[in-house]
């Protein structure tokens, strides 16, 4: 198992800009495969991305479905559309609508979360690792996963996203 060290805030190198990807070889499937296991090793994270372990190619991973499951256990309504698991490759987003607020944090930034206004449709665009062009239509939760994810392309964190610092919140540790 290949668990990556995922870069936190104020790591400079956070904020650069992720590269498309150009070669789909067993290299780029090998790298997918690590950055998969270091998303399901981390503490309950929906997503990551290659810049996250300073990688700078355009490759995000989402997965709300452990959130789905929850809620279903919970016998609450899930807000969200669930595609499973998403290995997105050179995302783009075609179109949005809508806007909510809600609570986001980043295994980049463990200390805090924040409340963060995006979209609550969109479609994205990208290819998968056999190279196959993809639009997909994700809401609620899941789309504020995935464009969270392709912040992280850009060089941004969802604290660049806050309005105010009184939306700035401390993340609660659970044992």
């Amino acid at each position: 198992m290949t668990v990556l060290d995922i870069l936190t805030y104020p790591d400079e190198r956070l904020k650069q800009v992720s590269l498309p990807v150009v070669s789909f070889d067993k290299k780029l499937k090998d790298f997918i495969s690590a950055l998969e296991q270091t998303m399901d090793a981390g503490p309950g994270g929906v997503g990551i991305a290659a810049p996250q372990v300073n990688k700078l190619l355009k490759i995000i991973i989402v997965d709300v479905s452990p959130m789905a499951n929850t809620a279903k256990k919970r016998k609450r309504r899930f807000k969200s559309s669930n595609h499973g698991r998403l290995i997105l490759i050179n995302p783009e987003i075609v179109s949005v609508s809508g806007a909510e607020v809600a609570r986001e944090g980043c295994s980049s930034v463990p200390d805090y979360t924040a409340n963060v206004e995006r979209p609550k449709l969109i479609t994205v665009r990208a290819m998968t690792a056999h190279q196959e062009v993809k639009n997909i239509e994700c809401e609620g939760f899941e789309a504020r996963a995935v464009l969270h994810e392709i912040d992280h392309l850009d060089g941004k964190l969802f604290l660049d996203r806050i309005i105010s610092t009184r939306e700035l919140f401390r993340r609660k540790v659970y044992s």
